[in-house]
């Protein structure tokens, strides 16, 4: 039985949801891939979900910077192994799509990695937000492209006075 519950967020309201296996989703509001959801799905709360919140909290706050949380992310190998892989990337620090499909053994494969990279149900936990263009552009994001500039600054990898948007 997977658990789930909103919190709220700096980034907007998240999805959060859990099972004794681990955490499954962190989901934006209005996400791109949205999670499918089925009979199996309640609302409630666990000691993980509040575990999650917690630490959630504490990451917003600028006080954690890695997630101890027992993770159970469904998806298949090649997107398990890419999503492993984005949990290495330190805080505050940014790679590129083509180093990040280096680091899985596929340097080939930028677009598949792109492609897992974005199906990640595990964001801020497994740091997706990090993963940019090789010219340095913020591309792609779940919780849309503000929210990645948000958390970049937040964390130090892009200057608080970027402007994504030109204005």
């Amino acid at each position: 039985m997977i658990v789930h519950t909103t919190i709220d967020s700096p980034v907007g309201p998240l999805l959060l949801a859990a099972s004794d296996g681990g955490m499954h989703l962190i989901e934006f509001h209005t996400p791109r891939h949205p999670m499918r959801r089925d009979a199996g799905w309640h609302e409630g709360d666990n000691a993980l979900l509040r575990m999650a919140r917690r630490q959630l909290e504490e990451y917003f706050a600028g006080e954690r910077r890695q997630f101890e949380l027992p993770l159970a992310p469904q998806g298949t190998a090649f997107q398990c192994e890419v999503w492993h892989t984005l949990a290495a990337i330190p805080y505050g620090e940014t790679i590129s799509y083509a180093q990040l499909a280096q680091q899985v053994g596929k340097p080939s494969a930028v677009r598949a990695v792109g492609a897992a990279n974005g199906r990640n149900p595990l964001p801020l936990v497994l740091p997706c937000h990090r993963v940019i263009g090789s010219d340095g552009s913020l591309t792609g994001f779940g919780g849309g492209l503000p929210t990645k500039q948000f958390l970049l600054q937040m964390e130090g990898a892009l200057p608080a006075s970027t402007d994504l948007f030109g204005a």
